[in-house]
């Protein structure tokens, strides 16, 4: 009868099964969010490198394993880039075969680890996942999108975590409980270590919840958050923003957001729909951040630009989108890889890049740090924001190409993980859904504008003053595991010289002298 170790002989089975366990990962993403599932959703995929028969096969087990995370948590761009999408997912989940190397070289199923090895492994391994984390946060392949520790963006010792090093430091936690787990189930004689390492764990986001400092709330400010929904054409947009920002007259709002791509055209060139803003903004008592999509009539190119517009028009306040969607709004490599426009929606021509990042001054000494759609992925935009004097963090996104997929939701909780890390509100304002508001510590204000509301709905947002340890000392859990990382790379190199060194002398015979060589035919 065969075991299913036996069915895993099948290489192509093998990567099937790779591809399954490390999509697992993904249900702890919004919108299933289950959030504890993270801390076990790895095992599996541990298991199955643990027992490679090779290294090589290990190293296989990782690609597809991150082959299968990749297309799990970026699935809803099928519809946009079809078979792109697939070729993404191959290229992305090859930084994975390190990972799963390491899991044989540390945990092989052939003999009993250690518990040298098991210690080792619980360092070595979330390091090795923080590496790829970091080498993915690159936005010329993608953005740190999927980011495992942003998994936790609703339980609140996990925000407090946030808060001392940033999403880095979940994702390390997170990869050392999988380890521990994985090592609970199939090396019982090292479970000692497994269980240090949990208890660390738990150490850790206690000490965190105790001693990491608290924002302090100053007061608050009210914001109002425009939500048009899904409306064709950037005329009727307009008017369907303009329409919902009329109901926010005698609110005593201070601050009106408008979503991603809320303007079709360059306020220079139509002086007639910033007069129109400008009037809403006198009608309301407050400025209105808006945010411009269109081509530039001062400088050639498409920008997606965030300008703040107060009651005597445009206020000078701009920021021009940095980090922009690799395919979405520009194509990587364009003369190699254009042939994406032909099989899906990718950016037919590519939007250019602000130059750096802005305050904004929104009036009532208010000061703003806006950033636009996927910008929110990156901690190190929100932080710079945070040190440059900041009182709210505010985004404008639209995802209206994904309406019907897991991606809104996945969007609108990073805004959580940004707040925690920062002490600083957060505002999520989406041209379609979903919009959402955060305090200084991640918490939720108020409700989610879910992907069906057409609305305009105002906040109470908390202001805090302070700085985060991690707004302080910056990615450290990316630098301690890039360092365990080199220590790992001099030990081996240095057992690698020293068995050299040590090796026997190869056994052969010694050479012939003249007088011993045989005698030559003829003498």
């Amino acid at each position: 009868m065969k075991t299913f170790g036996d069915w895993l002989t099948s290489p192509w089975r093998r990567s099937a099964v790779a591809a399954l366990a490390g999509a697992l990962p993904v249900l702890a993403f919004p919108a299933p969010a289950l959030w504890w599932w993270a801390y076990f959703a790895l095992v599996p995929w541990i298991l199955l490198a643990r027992s490679a028969p090779t290294a090589r096969r290990a190293a296989y087990d990782g690609w597809a394993g991150g082959f299968g995370f990749m297309l799990a948590m970026h699935h809803w761009l099928l519809p946009s880039l079809h078979v792109f999408t697939l070729v993404i997912a191959a290229l992305l989940g090859a930084l994975w075969a390190p990972w799963a190397w390491l899991v044989r070289r540390f945990l092989a199923e052939g003999a009993v680890p250690g518990r040298g090895r098991v210690w080792a492994a619980l360092l070595v391994l979330p390091s090795a996942w923080l590496a790829i984390e970091l080498v993915r946060s690159w936005q010329g392949l993608g953005g740190p999108w999927g980011m495992l520790g942003a998994s936790q963006w609703q339980v609140e010792p996990a925000l407090r975590l946030a808060s001392v090093g940033g999403v880095w430091l979940l994702s390390f936690l997170v990869v050392a409980v999988n380890v521990s787990a994985a090592v609970l189930v199939c090396v019982p004689a090292s479970r000692a270590p497994a269980v240090a390492g949990l208890v660390a764990t738990a150490a850790t986001a206690s000490a965190a919840w105790v001693w990491s400092p608290r924002p302090e709330t100053e007061g608050q400010t009210r914001i109002a958050v425009v939500q048009a929904g899904v409306i064709d054409g950037p005329d009727r947009r307009f008017d369907r923003e303009e329409q919902l920002t009329r109901r926010l007259v005698g609110q005593d709002v201070d601050l009106i957001v408008w979503g991603e791509s809320s303007v079709g055209y360059d306020l220079a060139d139509r002086p007639d729909l910033a007069r129109r803003i400008a009037a809403l903004a006198r009608s309301t008592g407050a400025d209105i951040l808006v945010n411009v999509d269109a081509r530039r009539s001062d400088r050639p190119g498409i920008y997606k630009s965030s300008i703040l517009v107060g009651a005597g028009g445009p206020t000078g306040d701009r920021y021009d989108k940095m980090r922009l969607v690799p395919f979405g709004e520009y194509i990587p490599a364009r003369s190699l890889l254009g042939w994406a426009t032909s099989v899906g929606k990718a950016a037919g021509e590519d939007r250019r890049r602000g130059t750096g990042q802005v305050v904004m001054d929104a009036g009532a000494g208010l000061r703003i740090g806006p950033m636009v759609c996927f910008e929110t992925a990156f901690p190190d935009m929100s932080r710079h924001l945070a040190e440059d004097g900041a009182d709210v963090l505010v985004a404008q996104s639209s995802t209206s190409s994904f309406q019907q997929s897991w991606a809104p939701a996945q969007h609108a909780s990073l805004g959580a993980l940004r707040a925690a890390e920062t002490g600083r509100s957060f505002v999520h304002s989406t041209l379609t859904g979903v919009s959402a508001v955060y305090d200084p510590s991640g918490r939720r204000v108020g409700s989610w504008l879910g992907t069906d509301a057409s609305t305009a709905a105002v906040f109470s947002v908390p202001l805090a003053d302070g700085v985060t340890p991690y707004v302080r000392y910056g990615d450290w859990p990316v630098h301690l595991a890039l360092l365990v990382l080199v220590a790992l790379g001099l030990t081996e190199g240095a057992r690698a010289v020293r068995l050299r060194r040590t090796a026997p002398a190869p056994l052969v015979p010694p050479a012939r002298t003249v007088h011993e060589s045989p005698a030559r035919p003829g003498r």
